[in-house]
């Protein structure tokens, strides 16, 4: 990026601060940049500068780029391998004879949270019954598209084979040509509020918190006031998952021991 473009990239993303109430410094650049010059792409500009102009008299776009700026890419089960050995979890879990809480943060289009619940469903050694789960997200929006629990295979998805770790995904999912909506035994396990992770409060007595697949967005500074929210909000021994691809910021790796470092699932020390 040439001075210039980078001048007026920074002008744009101060713009977006100040009168998007996005706050852009909590990502890093590269990932800002792809989404912003995808949008860009879309409505036929070709400098930031001309971006920014159509940003100031379009309310529309600026409903557009927020929905591109929130992170929501997501499926059921992503990285099915690292489902697999999340079963020993919830069975050492549910095996407490307790109730045992559940957060998937951030959750985007809910297919996370509804995963976790049609794992315990379907496995016989895990006690649904003691499992409530919740979906938080800072995106209304998405969460509204979560709670309607109604999916579409397309040519980028198949839900189908996203939903292949299941022996039978009929009992949890009705299909209707290439809508997917999931049945009521899977939503009534899990509820949505919209919540900031970065800046919001710790929540209370969560015995596994997901958290995959957003640090690889997240500036590095930000990543350990997120860490610190999740420590906070997890029971002592209580256990994190992140994203295959992540790892623990240097400065909480005393906070968390590895339980299976290969699948990035950790215990609150």
């Amino acid at each position: 990026m040439s001075k210039g473009n980078d001048r007026q990239f920074h002008r744009l993303l101060e713009f977006i601060g100040s009168e998007m109430d996005f706050e852009s410094g909590f990502y890093n650049d590269a990932y800002l940049d792809r989404r912003i010059t995808a949008r860009m792409r879309r409505t036929d500009t070709e400098t930031y500068r001309e971006y920014k102009r159509l940003l100031e008299r379009d309310d529309g776009e600026r409903e557009q780029l927020l929905d591109s700026l929130s992170i929501n890419v997501t499926g059921f089960f992503r990285n099915p391998e690292a489902w697999e050995h999340l079963r020993p979890v919830l069975r050492d879990l549910t095996a407490e004879n307790r109730r045992v809480r559940l957060w998937s943060a951030p959750s985007a289009d809910g297919r996370e949270p509804y995963s976790a619940a049609m794992l315990a469903l379907d496995d016989p050694e895990v006690d649904d019954s003691r499992i409530e789960i919740t979906g938080t997200d800072i995106n209304a929006d998405i969460l509204r598209e979560a709670k309607r629990a109604t999916y579409e295979t397309s040519q980028t998805t198949d839900i189908a084979e996203e939903l292949a770790p299941l022996d039978d995904y009929s009992e949890y999912v009705e299909e209707d040509g290439n809508t997917f909506r999931v049945r009521d035994n899977v939503t009534d396990m899990v509820t949505f509020q919209q919540h900031d992770l970065i800046r919001g409060d710790p929540k209370r007595d969560f015995d596994l918190v997901f958290c995959r697949n957003l640090l690889i967005y997240i500036d590095t500074e930000y990543k350990v006031p997120i860490f610190e929210t999740i420590r906070g909000s997890l029971r002592e021994g209580g256990y994190l998952m992140i994203g295959m691809t992540e790892t623990l910021p240097t400065e909480c790796r005393d906070t968390f021991e590895p339980v299976d470092k290969q699948h990035r699932i950790y215990r609150r020390v």
